[in-house]
């Protein structure tokens, strides 16, 4: 008997979890000798969602983003290769479970991950840890399985440590993406409250780079025959959310055109003449157009961790064990040119790093003692 679709509303960070779980599914279809999957192509059959990436609250580059991913306008291999940082991921977990089979996991930020279906050892302790809302829903599509703990918290909450309770054979912690929706005072909160908690505790995650050179680098990604496609689909993603945006979504829009350092401006405010002005625009005018955007969009902690040592800086307790760029270790024979060109030009620019750090235990703890 065929499951009646869960229907999911999400918008804002949350609402990016479903590009993760898409993308892990994509790959899962696509190259299955690579990266498989099965709960995640199980739950994108299951999931009736109509994103609304012009709410209030979704800044205006993330809908548009999210409206090119979502409706496909153009292939775009980087949006699913996002979600291959779930392999060296998976290959972190495997190897610190395979020393510590009783470990405990949190999966910090968990959204719809499936990662414990991927690596459980069927000892380890599993904790998915993620916002109230986000939550309820992968209670829907995900009921706790045995040995796996719901946290309905904020990562910055202190209290969820108080919710892991097995850590005698250590604790292990993966946060994909999240981080970067954080702004640097949080991001030093959190690892201070990690050292404190979990001495000897051991954590991956993935940040960008101040090399990340935006939406140009991006671009550049492409052939050049493919160049104008990729700036057409921003166009052709901008009026379709322009179509369903709240007007005080498009007066940020167009405020911010307004100071663009640019010689011409739209002659109004109407999509008639935003596009007409667009159209105007040389190809290095557009670039720097969807550059200044990517700027705009990028606050908090986005692209500011070049090296792992600078945490360390933040807290003596915390040393590096890993800093390797995104698909450094990911195969590449079975995939496109296209694909291979994205991901080589990702590592040699350092775009994006996964990062593996430790916490050391001060002098006089009794936490693993």
């Amino acid at each position: 008997m065929q499951q009646d679709k869960v229907k999911v509303k999400l918008s804002g960070a949350s609402a990016s979890m479903l590009g993760c779980l898409w993308g892990r599914a994509q790959l899962s279809k696509e190259y299955s000798s690579l990266f498989y999957d099965a709960k995640a192509v199980e739950l994108v059959e299951r999931i009736d969602y109509a994103p609304d990436f012009s709410a209030s609250d979704v800044p205006p580059f993330e809908g548009m983003m999210f409206n090119i991913l979502f409706s496909r306008k153009v292939n775009l291999p980087e949006f699913g290769l996002v979600a291959i940082r779930a392999k060296p991921f998976d290959d972190k977990v495997k190897a610190y479970i395979a020393e510590h089979p009783n470990a405990s996991v949190i999966n910090i930020a968990a959204g719809l991950d499936t990662t414990f279906y991927r690596v459980d050892n069927g000892t380890i302790h599993w904790y998915d840890l993620d916002l109230p809302a986000v939550i309820d829903i992968r209670r829907q599509l995900l009921p706790e399985p045995d040995r796996v703990t719901y946290i309905a918290k904020s990562l910055l909450d202190p209290s969820w440590f108080e919710d892991v309770t097995y850590t005698e054979d250590g604790v292990f912690m993966i946060a994909g993406g999240v981080l970067r929706f954080l702004e640097e005072a949080q991001v030093k909160q959190f690892f201070s409250m990690l050292a404190d908690n979990f001495p000897r505790g051991e954590i991956v995650f993935n940040a960008h780079s101040r090399l990340d050179g935006g939406s140009r680098t991006w671009i550049d990604m492409f052939p050049p025959e493919q160049r104008g496609v990729v700036r057409a689909a921003w166009a052709e993603a901008l009026k379709d959310w322009w179509e369903k945006a709240p007007q005080d979504q498009k007066d940020k829009v167009t405020d911010m055109i307004a100071t663009l350092k640019i010689p011409t401006k739209p002659k109004g405010k109407e999509w008639a003449d935003i596009e007409a002005w667009w159209n105007q625009l040389s190809d290095k005018e557009q670039e720097g157009v969807v550059r200044d955007f990517m700027t705009s969009y990028r606050k908090g902690w986005r692209s500011t961790l070049e090296d792992a040592d600078k945490i360390t800086k933040w807290d003596s307790r915390i040393t590096v064990i890993d800093q390797f760029p995104l698909y450094r270790n990911i195969p590449r024979d079975s995939l496109s040119a296209d694909i291979r060109r994205v991901m080589d030009y990702s590592d040699e620019s350092e775009r994006v790093s996964i990062f593996h750090l430790r916490v050391q235990p001060q002098l006089g703890t009794n936490k693993y003692s």
